[in-house]
């Protein structure tokens, strides 16, 4: 804590830089950020560098740092995970007054990814009634066959299932490979009663998601703000149906538009409703 603390003199107002003084202890790391004991922010600033230059996009860190200096008089830095800002460079901005609420199937705040698509009309999407969290290995197998089969017949696709997608736990999502869903164009993550979503942000495949611009969506269960349209899913021509999937198909293509900067996501299918 001696590089990390100050000690502050309330008689004098005054903040004094680590622990060799009496009174209320703070912690603002002086001696780091201050007087540079280690040079965190320039490594921090070359590290955003690189990083962003290698994704080609803005990008947020998760760091550690172990204080603990070798017989080289070097602490250690540990990069422990990186998340996309930004899908791509140029702004998308939704306005919600121009939306008919009527038209929207789904709606997060929680979304990632920016702009707009407008050539989508498959979905794939876990069967509520039949999924099984003991399961979820049987699930990976199934998607990974009508991925196969997606990306056969030149189709992407919107993916949407319970928990996180790629999670080596097999008991809180569904544990595929990138390969297995490599030709989805957007990958939702939702939760079901008795199965509360720890939201993965889409951190399990960080760099495919950032490189081919695909939007990575969270619902959680019950919510009235963000939600999903089953019954607009579940009432669309049936393509396929595996153990635990279904696959449909809209006679028309969908119209997802992503905020990047507010996080707001939203998919509509007004071209599918009569008017």
């Amino acid at each position: 804590m001696k590089h990390l603390a100050s000690v502050y003199d309330p008689d004098s107002g005054r903040i004094s830089t680590g622990l060799s003084t009496a009174g209320p202890r703070i912690v603002n790391f002086a001696d780091v950020l201050e007087y540079n004991y280690v040079p965190l922010a320039k490594t921090i600033e070359a590290v955003l560098d690189v990083v962003k230059e290698a994704m080609g996009t803005p990008v947020e860190i998760e760091f550690a740092v172990d204080l603990n200096k070798d017989k080289q008089m070097k602490a250690s830095f540990y990069l422990l995970q990186i998340k996309p800002l930004i899908g791509n460079e140029q702004d998308y901005n939704i306005d919600l007054d121009e939306i008919r609420k009527d038209d929207i199937m789904l709606f997060t705040e929680t979304g990632m990814g920016n702009g707009m698509i407008d050539n989508i009309t498959d979905i794939i999407y876990v069967d509520r009634n039949k999924f099984d969290k003991s399961q979820t290995v049987t699930m990976a197998e199934e998607i990974g066959k009508l991925n196969a089969k997606m990306f056969k017949e030149g189709r992407k696709y919107i993916l949407i299932g319970t928990g996180r997608w790629g999670t080596r736990d097999r008991w809180i999502g569904i544990p595929v490979t990138w390969p297995q869903i490599s030709n989805a164009k957007i990958i939702v993550e939702t939760a079901l009663e008795g199965f509360p979503l720890d939201a993965s942000s889409g951190s399990h495949f960080f760099h495919n998601v950032t490189y081919m611009n695909v939007g990575y969506f969270s619902i959680p269960y019950e919510n009235e703000k963000n939600f999903i349209r089953w019954e607009v899913l579940d009432n669309q021509p049936l393509v396929n149906q595996t153990g635990f999937f279904r696959h449909v198909r809209f006679k028309n293509p969908l119209i997802v538009r992503m905020d990047g900067r507010k996080r707001i996501s939203l998919i509509t299918f007004e071209n599918n409703q009569g008017k």
